[in-house]
């Protein structure tokens, strides 16, 4: 199931003009979307609204989602952003699309047309990758054992964080794709 989610590594610009207002949308990894959101404020003091979406898979498997106006009339900015992020099967990513209003009023059909038309630009410009649920485990072995683990666990492209020795043997913290560390 989580194979059928998407991802991106890096992030990604689009752009939707429409009756002289401007959206200048930014996809991002979510790791990094609270830090870009305060740096596009900054950098974009006279924007009149930034429009944020993002959705970010739970431990539980359960997806947690948003998709805020920020002052636009609500339901015509946020949640069509969102409604695109879903559209895309894209999951620990956001999006951003700070607004220059151009003097005329869109509606809320045309503020959902361009607010959910700029995010769909930034992702068509996007290099979507395949989500790969990763995790952590803690392994053991005798000292006989221990260059057999090692071998296995670089076969299956894992990576192995920490070593301890102990008197009996190693203890190894490892990380990588789930399905990877469940064939261990």
């Amino acid at each position: 199931m989580a194979s059928t989610f998407m991802t991106i590594a890096s992030e990604y610009q689009g752009f939707l003009e429409d009756r002289k207002s401007r959206f200048l949308a930014f996809l991002v990894p979510l790791a990094a979307f609270e830090t870009r959101l305060e740096e596009l404020r900054k950098e974009h003091r006279k924007a009149n609204h930034f429009v944020t979406a993002h959705r970010h898979l739970l431990e539980d498997g359960r997806i947690e989602e948003s998709g805020k106006d920020d002052g636009e009339p609500s339901g015509t900015s946020g949640m069509p952003t969102l409604k695109v992020l879903q559209g895309a099967r894209l999951i620990e990513a956001g999006v951003i699309v700070v607004r220059y209003f151009g003097g005329v009023k869109l509606g809320g059909g045309g503020l959902a047309r361009a607010y959910s038309g700029a995010a769909a630009d930034a992702i068509a410009n996007a290099n979507l990758i395949p989500f790969v649920k990763r995790g952590r485990r803690t392994l053991s072995a005798t000292f006989a054992d221990s260059s057999d683990l090692e071998r296995r666990i670089a076969d299956l492209g894992l990576d192995v964080i920490d070593r301890t020795y102990t008197e009996d043997g190693v203890s190894l913290a490892v990380e990588g794709a789930e399905e990877d560390l469940a064939r261990l």
